[in-house]
C-alpha cells in the first residue's frame, strides 16, 4: 500500500477515519522555514466537517499537534510529524453494513485485495484521511509563499448543472470564503447551496467541479519524460478519493479546437516572457512556463446516501438492499477545495526543490540567491 507522495519533499499519511488519530510525516522540508501549528490549523479549518448545513454534521475540532520537526518556531530540517486526534467517531453506524459493500465506495476492492478490511467509516479509504494531505499541503504552501510568493487557490466552479461565471483570481481570493460552497461567484453560490440542500432533503447527494489556480510559479520546473509537472499534478489530484477526472488548462476542450485557436503565443514585456493566452494551463512539454497553473477536477457525488440501493451480502452470499446511515456530506466539493490546493502545493514544493529553485537544506540559502 502506497502512503507516501513526493521524491524530496515527501508526505507520508497515516491513520483511519474511526481510529485514534490521523496525521502525516513531512520529510525533506528545508530548515529555517517559519512554521507554527496555526499555519496548519487555518488550512485544516477549511476542510473540517460540521461547519455549515451543507457539510457532514460530524463535529471534530481537527486540532493539529506538531510532535517533531520544528524548533524555536522554525523547521529544523528533520521530519515534521503532525497529528489530529479523532474525538467524535460513531463506529456503531457501520456495524450493520460490515458484510454489505456500499455502492460507489471502495469497500469491495479493499476487502478483495486485503481481506482484513476496516469497515468503520471506510477505515483508511475514508475521505477523512485527507487530513494528512492538508497537513503536508499547509507546510508546502508556506514554503512556496515564503520563498517565491506562490499562491495556490481553489474554488468551486460547478455543482450539478449550475455553473459559476468566470472571474479573476483576485476576486476569487477575496470572495471564496464568503459562502459555504466556496465559490467565487456569489450569485451562483446561492443557487448551488439550494441544490445541495434539496439533494440532502431527499437523502441524496450531488457532485461538481473544482478549479485550482497556482500563481507566481516560475518557468522551468518539471522533469520530462516521466516526471512531467502536469503528469505529477494529475496523479496527485486523481489520488484524492472522490476525483474521477482531471483537466489542465483547456483540458478536454482541446479536442474540439484547432491549433491556431489554442496555441499560446509568446511576447516580451519589460524583459519578461509571457503568453497572450493560457490554454495550456501554465505547463507546456511537462514544464512550467511562468503563467498561472490551472487545473480542474471532476468530483463525484458522495456515495453514502440514505436511499435504498442494491448490493450483496458476503456471509449469506445473496443479493440484498442497503440503506446507509451515519453523517455524510451531501456534496464533497466545498471541503475538497482545500485538499486540491494541498495536493498541488505538495507537488510544486517537491518540484521546486528538485529543479533547484529552493535549497533542499536551508531556505535562507534560497532567499540569499
Amino acid at each position: 500500500m502506497s502512503n507516501t507522495t513526493g521524491k524530496i519533499f515527501t508526505t507520508t499519511s497515516f491513520g483511519t477515519s474511526h481510529g485514534k488519530a490521523i496525521g502525516a510525516i513531512v520529510d525533506g522540508c528545508p530548515a529555517n522555514l517559519e512554521l507554527s501549528e496555526e499555519d496548519i490549523q487555518k488550512e485544516l479549518n477549511k476542510r473540517k466537517p460540521g461547519t455549515s448545513k451543507i457539510t457532514s454534521p460530524r463535529k471534530e475540532s481537527d486540532k493539529i499537534e506538531l510532535l517533531s520537526g520544528v524548533f524555536n518556531g522554525k523547521t529544523d530540517g528533520t521530519p515534521i510529524c503532525g497529528v489530529v486526534y479523532n474525538n467524535n467517531q460513531r463506529s456503531k453506524d457501520y456495524e450493520s453494513i460490515k458484510n454489505t459493500p456500499r455502492p460507489g465506495h471502495g469497500d469491495y476492492g479493499w476487502r478483495t485485495k486485503y481481506g482484513n478490511y476496516n469497515y468503520n467509516g471506510g477505515g483508511r479509504g475514508s475521505g477523512r484521511v485527507t487530513i494528512g494531505h492538508v497537513i503536508g499541503g499547509a507546510i508546502a504552501k508556506k514554503l512556496l509563499k515564503d520563498t517565491y510568493g506562490i499562491k495556490v487557490i481553489s474554488h468551486v466552479v460547478q455543482i450539478g448543472d449550475i455553473l459559476a461565471h468566470s472571474t479573476d483570481i483576485d476576486k476569487i481570493e477575496k470572495e471564496v470564503e464568503l459562502n459555504p460552497v466556496r465559490c467565487g461567484d456569489q450569485e451562483a453560490a446561492k443557487a448551488m447551496e439550494e441544490l445541495i440542500l434539496s439533494k440532502k432533503a431527499k437523502g441524496d447527494s450531488v457532485g461538481g467541479i473544482v478549479e485550482t489556480i497556482a500563481t507566481n510559479v516560475p518557468a522551468g520546473i518539471g522533469e520530462p519524460v516521466f516526471g512531467k509537472l502536469d503528469g505529477d499534478i494529475a496523479q496527485s489530484l486523481m489520488n484524492i478519493g472522490a476525483v474521477k477526472g482531471v483537466e489542465v488548462g483547456f483540458g478536454f476542450d482541446v479536442a474540439r479546437a484547432s491549433a491556431s485557436e489554442i496555441n499560446d503565443e509568446f511576447y516580451y514585456e519589460d524583459g519578461k516572457v509571457y503568453t497572450k493566452t493560457n490554454s495550456s494551463g501554465g505547463i507546456l512539454g511537462g514544464i512550467s512556463n511562468g503563467m498561472p497553473i490551472i487545473t480542474r477536477i471532476a468530483v463525484k457525488p458522495t456515495p453514502s446516501i440514505s436511499i435504498d440501493q442494491e448490493t450483496i451480502d458476503y456471509e449469506k452470499k445473496e443479493n440484498c438492499i442497503i440503506n446507509i446511515k451515519g453523517r455524510h456530506d451531501p456534496c464533497i466539493c466545498p471541503r475538497i477545495t482545500t485538499v486540491s490546493e494541498s495536493s498541488i502545493a505538495m507537488v510544486l514544493a517537491d518540484h521546486m526543490i528538485r529543479s533547484g529553485f529552493i535549497h533542499p537544506n536551508n531556505i535562507e540559502k534560497t532567499m540569499n540567491k
